[in-house]
């Protein structure tokens, strides 16, 4: 005899009761019976991914409990009937609850209210614990950001507040300078004039004494100015403002770009992952567009701190922000090393007629300008090179006593340490790919080309003894030994 499922029955009426109370979606629906295909009103409260239901809203004990987790929910036509009943049927408006096994019959709800169907159908659509969970992920990353720049602003600030006190303190010293100097010309003046009483032609010869004067001291500013505009240190700032304003025009791109791969691809795909019939699934899609959301919010967050900086203008600090960015190219690392897989993954799915044409009305859109998922995929590989050649440039117009430049050194070293890491790690990946691809079209399987210490060198068709036999031949390297294979 199979024994029921226990389950913990107190708990259950407890989250009854909660769901009567503050549940999600609360009210009256009818039901249609398994056995006799009769329809009931019962009060109906979803809470979280649980539903309730009993007998009416002052019941005591739920009757009946469905776990939603899993499930599709969906407005399904009126059943037909005889023309006498069809007025009443279409006062009634009706969705299904389809669960996600084999063997179990969906469940068969109705409301009279359109409005109120719909609220029901969107409820249970969004009764999923695993989407709360991506959620929570996706604002885990952004809180860590956050934090990350909360950090940053502080050491900024405890920065600032040193500089505030030396100068506080450097003012001081300067007051009591002014006032020693003061003293010592009231003590050397032999006697105090009287204006009064003084000459006017002495009054008019210093007029025009102090006319000359201002005149000479703005002549020799002019002079100032103009030679240090055309000095070759004031070139070298015009030529760096440039350079950053260029990098500001390449992140507000870089960014446009990324939104369109995430508002225009990737939403939109994982909407279609969870349709009734899927052209593509959710595993395709996070192989695919592996970390593309949180590079989206990093560069979202790096772009509004450029221009903050730009705001500040002729002030540019730009090495804070570049602070705020190192730690996070992980997230990079990890993007570059799944590229190639990704473009597979994609291939695969183009074979799939729906998803060929549901990813070419996406590529149709206006904001796309004719490129392809594949163009937008590729443009994060580039970022960190354009990244290290835009500090390349920075520093070359950068003097040696800038109070920026070790810091701008230190995060170019940083990029470039990260850029060949990742080549070196995507070669790898691919040399293995490779190999395996070679081995697969063996017929028989070749052991040596599952040894990961092996080097793709070549593949070739070279032509044998007989005129018209081909073979296509492999040459793959390993440490201290050169093995040749050849098949049909």
């Amino acid at each position: 005899m199979q024994k029921s499922v226990r389950y913990n029955e107190g708990h259950a009426l407890f989250l009854s009761a909660v769901a009567r109370k503050e549940g999600t979606k609360r009210g009256y629906l009818s039901k249609k019976t398994a056995e006799n295909s009769r329809w009931h009103d019962k009060f109906f409260a979803l809470y979280q991914n649980i539903l309730f239901y009993s007998e009416n809203e002052q019941s005591a004990r739920p009757a009946g409990i469905y776990l939603l987790e899993g499930c599709t929910c969906e407005r399904s036509p009126a059943p037909k009937m005889s023309t006498a009943g069809k007025e009443a049927l279409e006062k009634q408006h009706y969705f299904l609850i389809v669960f996600g096994h084999d063997g179990q019959k969906p469940l068969e709800l109705r409301t009279e209210e359109e409005s109120e169907c719909d609220e029901w159908v969107e409820a249970i659509q969004q009764a999923s614990y695993s989407d709360i969970i991506i959620e929570r992920e996706v604002l885990m990353q952004k809180y860590i950001h956050l934090v990350q720049i909360v950090e940053t602003e502080k050491v900024a600030a405890n920065q600032l507040r040193t500089q505030l006190e030396d100068q506080d303190t450097e003012i001081e010293r300067l007051k009591a300078e002014i006032i020693a100097l003061n003293k010592t010309k009231e003590r050397m003046r032999p006697y105090h004039v009287n204006h009064e009483n003084e000459d006017p032609d002495i009054k008019k010869i210093k007029k025009v004494q102090s006319f000359m004067r201002g005149w000479l001291c703005r002549r020799k500013w002019k002079i100032i100015v103009q030679d240090y505009i055309c000095s070759p240190h004031a070139e070298s700032m015009r030529k760096r403002n440039q350079i950053v304003f260029n990098m500001v025009e390449a992140e507000t791109e870089y960014v446009h770009q990324l939104y369109i791969l995430v508002n225009f691809f990737l939403r939109p795909l994982r909407m279609a992952a969870s349709s009734k019939k899927p052209p593509i699934s959710h595993d395709d899609v996070s192989s695919i567009f592996l970390n593309s959301e949180t590079i989206m919010f990093l560069h979202e967050i790096f772009h509004q701190g450029l221009k903050a900086r730009i705001a500040n203008w002729p002030t540019l600090v730009l090495a804070d922000l570049f602070d705020i960015l190192l730690p996070m190219l992980n997230i990079y690392q990890e993007f570059v090393r799944n590229h190639q897989y990704s473009l597979q993954v994609l291939a695969n799915c183009k074979q799939n007629r729906d998803f060929d044409k549901l990813l070419k009305q996406y590529e149709s859109n206006a904001a796309c300008e004719g490129r392809m998922l594949e163009t937008f995929l590729t443009y994060p590989m580039f970022q960190i090179p354009r990244y290290i050649i835009t500090l390349h440039e920075l520093l070359a117009h950068t003097p040696h006593e800038h109070v920026e430049r070790k810091s701008l050194e230190f995060a170019k070293s940083k990029l470039e340490n990260l850029s060949r890491v990742m080549h070196d790690e995507v070669s790898d990946t691919e040399n293995i790919r490779k190999n395996l691809a070679i081995e697969r079209m063996i017929v028989e399987g070749c052991d040596i080309l599952l040894d990961t210490s092996q080097t793709f060198v070549r593949q070739g068709k070279s032509l044998s003894g007989h005129s018209t036999a081909y073979h296509t031949y492999l040459f793959c390297l390993i440490p201290f030994n050169v093995h040749f294979c050849s098949f049909l």
